[in-house]
């Protein structure tokens, strides 16, 4: 894959492009939750309220058998995959 300014680059480079300039501590420990019997969990407050999520939003549970498994807000998703088809509909910039 090309970057736009003609420099090999991965997905980690068109992922930091979009996020937003970090502030102080980005890793976090929110504790730990139990799974219930039909497999819910809940969002530690803190967790909701750094990354945004609010009752109603939809997530993308991601998994990945070495590394473990990741939520997403969708609209994020969204908003990535939107922002590599513009570019890939410009690819003289």
């Amino acid at each position: 894959m090309i970057c736009m300014k003609n420099k090999k680059c991965g997905v980690d480079d068109l992922v930091d492009g979009m996020i937003v300039p970090r502030k102080e501590q980005t890793r976090h420990l929110f504790g730990s939750v139990k799974v219930g019997e039909r497999g819910q969990i809940v969002i530690p407050k803190e967790a909701r309220e750094i990354f945004g999520i609010k009752q109603g939003d939809i997530l993308l549970v991601l998994g990945d058998v070495e590394r473990g498994i990741a939520l997403v807000k969708a609209d994020a998703i969204q908003e990535f995959a939107r922002q590599i088809l513009d570019s890939a509909s410009r690819p003289d910039e």
